[in-house]
């Protein structure tokens, strides 16, 4: 496959950046996306020129670091990770544009790398459960029903990977949120905490400069884990009910 990339580079947060072209040439359709930039980059150390930045790590669709904007929908034209995503699901001569997410809250750290520290403080605000509950007893000891399993673990597989923002006009971290929220609320270690823990995630979401939910829908259709947009009705009526017991009015 030949193809024409059209890549942001920008050196730091403060540099204005801009798009740059690329012709590649002898693409295996069986490359996954980020195979296919590593190809690009051997090339221009060749040449002298400056790699392109990219985040990575497992590469296994797990740790969520591959956050790429390919052709106007992050992670690409099908529902899953950059790092799951082959070449074959582009034709020979394609354009392809590639940028990093956009929002204010996840500022571009070079190339195509952006911050994604805001979630790690989502996190570290809330999303735990610290209580010290003694010995560890079987799991088996605590009745839970195949219903609210599920849904705790179908809010657990979130990555972290921040496409819900970047597809979001308003740059909203709601879906992450309220997935995080939702697999603590739902089962029991996690009901000690439960009213601190959303009052102070969704604190600290607003004070990340994140925008607010308007309900497109679209968090869930480019969400690579399938998320459900219904985690954040969840969330909002978790919110309420803390709000209206807390101390903080």
């Amino acid at each position: 496959m030949k193809l024409t990339l059209k890549i942001w580079r920008q050196k730091n947060q403060n540099d204005k950046g801009k798009m740059v072209e690329y012709k590649l040439s002898h693409v295996s359709p069986d490359m996954s996306f980020l195979e296919m930039l590593d190809v690009l980059n051997e090339e221009l150390l060749h040449k002298g020129d400056e790699p392109v930045a990219f985040d990575h790590d497992c590469r296994e669709g797990i740790c969520g670091m591959c956050s790429l904007y390919i052709n106007g929908r992050p992670h690409g034209p099908k529902q899953t990770t950059t790092c799951q995503l082959h070449m074959r699901s582009f034709n020979d001569g394609d354009t392809i544009y590639i940028e990093p997410w956009r929002a204010n809250a996840f500022p571009v750290v070079r190339d195509l790398m952006v911050n994604r520290s805001a979630f790690d403080r989502i996190i570290q605000a809330g999303g735990y459960v610290s209580v010290n509950t003694g010995v560890n007893v079987d799991a088996n000891e605590i009745p839970i029903s195949k219903e609210i399993a599920d849904l705790a673990m179908d809010a657990a597989q979130c990555i972290g990977c921040g496409a819900c923002v970047a597809s979001c006009k308003n740059a909203s971290a709601m879906l992450f949120v309220s997935a995080k929220v939702s697999q603590l609320a739902l089962l029991p270690q996690g009901q000690t905490e439960r009213k601190m823990r959303v009052e102070k995630m969704v604190a600290q979401m607003d004070e990340e400069g994140f925008g607010s939910c308007t309900n497109t829908g679209a968090c869930e259709v480019e969400c690579p884990k399938g998320i459900s947009i219904e985690n954040i009705a969840r969330m909002n009526r978790e919110f309420l009910s803390a709000k209206i017991t807390s101390n903080n009015l």
